[in-house]
């Protein structure tokens, strides 16, 4: 009997690729996907008696006490979708973002921003301000490629701001505290919005005509008060969030409930609480975060499988070998990490790579919690970059029927750049995370 064992650890590997990306392309879901794979190579390389030491490995991803906070901050996240706090924030930014040139771009930036820091989620982030600022901006007379970049870009800064879901499950995975991630990710997930900032400043002072100023807008004191009341309670729950990891008051799990304690007393305070609410928000919530397990059991599965056949060992010196300079190396595992990111969902990207990259960061005597800053900008890239971008697809839901899919890819190439350009400075300068 013909056993796969015979075929060796690099056409095994080239075997193992080839099946996961024919399965890909016929559209299978990857979780389904790596989990056949995983079973087909354990069984046809080492026989049946393998199989238990997968469900344990398997065990061990969706026993940790820090996952309870993935659906948390999920959760936060759906609450948000269906309460008016969202639009009253961005009614609220308006004040601040002034009669500048390009003020309702830079406007929607901010707003993502505070909607990052609230939830860590991008998908309804991105379907939120499609909602509020894409219609407005096209109506102002916008440059179309600007107003859709804009929001695309900005709704994806849940990626990096804190409390990020990609940190916490980089963190779950390189075995690294979730709280010096978040700490690290601070100042370059600001530096990225500040990136979209100055160039909506600039592309708006070069050419006047794709940036509209607001026309004047007589609005008592009294009226811009009660449009300011709009940032109290996003600010308190950040500040709760936030202040209580920053602070050691609460672990990053605890932050979380307390998160969703805040999102869900401020939905009260505004008197929008209700059971259809809070039913729709748990039901995202299961849909949501079943997607994240199931896809983190299939990838621990075949990861598990691989590292038995000696993959990660030959992985690891096919990598190594490429130079002698550990900057080299970092780029190719970039390079490696966008590609699959045109392809593949950043939560299998995550589960399929970092168990195999991370060691080689260590070996080459460099910083787990830096590379996972690092790596949380590539995947803003992968939220993106055509074909299977995730940002294209949440805001062609909402968008007018005009604009296209081809028309969103297309916008959003000079925000790539600049993803790029941030990843190289991160890779160049790691001082930028305080590591």
């Amino acid at each position: 009997m013909f056993h796969l064992s015979a075929l060796g650890v690099a056409d095994g590997t080239l075997l193992m690729f080839g099946m996961l990306l024919v399965m890909l392309i016929v559209g299978m879901p990857l979780a389904f996907v790596t989990l056949f794979v995983a079973l087909f190579f354990a069984v046809g390389w080492f026989g049946p008696m393998v199989v238990p030491l997968i469900t344990t490995r398997v065990y061990s991803f969706v026993a940790s006490y820090v996952f309870v906070s993935v659906p948390m901050f999920v959760l936060m996240a759906a609450i948000l979708d269906r309460s008016g706090i969202a639009r009253d924030l961005f009614d609220a930014m308006k004040l601040i973002a002034g009669r500048i040139r390009g003020g309702v771009a830079i406007q929607t930036i901010f707003v993502a921003v505070i909607l990052a820091a609230m939830s860590g989620i991008i998908g309804g982030e991105i379907v939120l301000l499609g909602l509020l600022a894409l219609p407005q901006m096209l109506r102002l007379g916008y440059d179309r490629n600007l107003a859709i970049g804009v929001v695309c870009a900005g709704g994806s800064l849940g990626t990096m701001v804190p409390p990020s879901i990609v940190l916490i499950i980089y963190g779950l995975t390189a075995n690294v505290s979730i709280g010096d991630l978040f700490t690290a990710a601070f100042i370059p997930g600001f530096m990225l919005a500040a990136f979209y900032v100055i160039y909506v400043l600039v592309r708006a002072y070069l050419d006047p005509s794709i940036a509209p100023v607001l026309e004047e807008d007589d609005m008592t004191m009294k009226e811009k008060l009660k449009l300011l009341q709009g940032l109290i309670l996003p600010a308190l729950v950040i500040t709760f969030v936030l202040g209580s990891i920053y602070g050691g008051i609460a672990s990053v799990t605890e932050a979380s409930a307390v998160g969703v304690a805040g999102v869900v007393l401020s939905t009260a305070i505004r008197r929008e609480l209700s059971f259809e609410l809070m039913r729709g928000a748990a039901v995202q919530t299961l849909a949501t975060c079943g997607m994240i397990v199931w896809i983190g059991i299939g990838a621990s599965a075949i990861v598990g499988v691989y590292n038995l056949m000696g993959g990660l060992t030959f992985v690891n010196n096919l990598i190594t070998g490429i130079s002698e300079n550990p900057t080299v190396i970092i780029l190719f595992m970039m390079l490696i990490l966008f590609i699959l990111g045109m392809f593949l969902d950043w939560v299998g990207i995550a589960l399929l790579t970092l168990p195999i990259f991370v060691p080689i960061v260590k070996q080459l005597g460099m910083d787990p919690i830096w590379f996972g800053v690092v790596f949380c900008m590539n995947m803003q890239v992968s939220f993106l970059s055509p074909p299977f971008g995730p940002a294209g697809f949440y805001l062609k839901s909402v968008a007018p029927p005009d604009i296209s899919l081809g028309d969103i890819f297309k916008s959003l190439v000079p925000f790539i750049c600049m993803q790029v350009v941030a990843v190289a400075i991160l890779v160049f300068f790691p001082g930028i995370t305080g590591r």
